[in-house]
């Protein structure tokens, strides 16, 4: 076989353990807002949004810091207002349908918590402050990632160890969170993980103490997370019970890859759904089962993901 040839599957397939995997953290996403509590949710939250940190850490390489964060700004921010006005006015119009009272419905006051997002975005707005927060952990994570490109330099765990005590000492503080930006010490964290885990090589005696770890989360031994408001259980045991799991999954999806095309789909698709989904959940429950809920969730902005690929123009607006 052409050399060439070999290199471009072997990118492909890492290309597709990727989606796979986001695929995964996408459809836990969902499940954790489904069943809004007990043993599903708290096991969903275990490890659902951590796993997008870590993935994105995995895939950091420097760059540029102008063109880096001007991208991130830009590229992030333009679909975040989108999808947040748009959903916004479709609330003025379905809540009164219902008889209810549109979520914002204060103005010009309402504007103030709408800019503030984070912790003042609530019902179909819930999920908005992920975004922002990623986006500045990883302009941050990018300016140290160009001073001090090898993880593993002792720099970053001194330069770590006091982001550690903040992030915890913030989610103790308060719940009040910007933009998410509460969540940012502790998304620094989990990126620079995620960026030293491919250093590590895997042996398959790894399996069972990440298995344990991950069990304790999983199976609530442990307290869980809830990471858009600080809390991150008991330190290092709920976080490291979340990195566990989200490596097993990786590990779980380069080995699937094959027979998970739908999954890889729904991955590539994450970021409609991450936006989107709850919004179905918050009008559809009152009417809808569970299993109705969740298949909804997934499949409707999956199929909005691929009407918006179909136009260049609306690609670079939404995504």
């Amino acid at each position: 076989m052409d050399n060439r040839g070999h290199d471009g599957a072997q990118a492909q397939f890492r290309l597709d353990w990727v989606d796979v995997a986001r695929g995964l953290g996408i459809i836990a996403v969902v499940v954790g807002h489904v069943w809004t509590r007990g043993p599903v949710r708290d096991a969903m939250y275990s490890f659902h949004m951590p796993l997008f940190f870590l993935l994105s850490g995995l895939l950091s390489r420097p760059q540029a810091v102008g063109p880096f964060t001007r991208r991130q700004i830009f590229g992030q921010m333009r679909p975040y207002a989108i999808f947040l006005i748009a959903l916004i006015l479709i609330d003025q119009v379905v809540e009164p349908l219902k008889g209810g009272r549109p979520i914002f419905h204060q103005w010009p006051e309402d504007m103030v918590l709408i800019l503030l997002g984070g912790f003042w975005l609530r019902g179909p707005y819930t999920i908005f402050w992920f975004v922002p927060c990623l986006m500045l952990a990883r302009i941050i994570f990018n300016l140290l990632l160009v001073r001090w490109p090898d993880v593993m330099d002792r720099r970053w765990m001194v330069a770590l160890l006091p982001v550690l005590l903040l992030a915890y000492a913030l989610g103790r503080w308060t719940q009040a969170s910007p933009l998410g930006l509460l969540t940012v010490p502790m998304a620094l964290i989990l990126l620079w993980v995620g960026a030293a885990w491919p250093r590590v090589r895997w042996r398959n005696g790894m399996i069972a103490p990440l298995a344990l770890l991950a069990l304790a989360g999983l199976g609530g031994f442990v307290p869980t997370l809830n990471m858009k408001a600080g809390d991150y259980g008991w330190p290092l045991l709920s976080i490291g019970a979340a990195v566990a799991t989200s490596f097993l999954l990786f590990r779980l999806s380069a080995l699937i890859v094959p027979y998970a095309a739908p999954v890889a789909a729904l991955g590539r698709a994450s970021l409609v759904i991450m936006y989107v989904h709850v919004a179905i959940i918050h009008y559809g429950s009152p009417y809808l089962g569970r299993f109705w809920l969740l298949a909804l969730a997934l499949l409707v902005p999956w199929a909005l993901h691929a009407l918006i690929r179909r136009s260049p123009a609306a690609t670079r607006l939404f995504l």
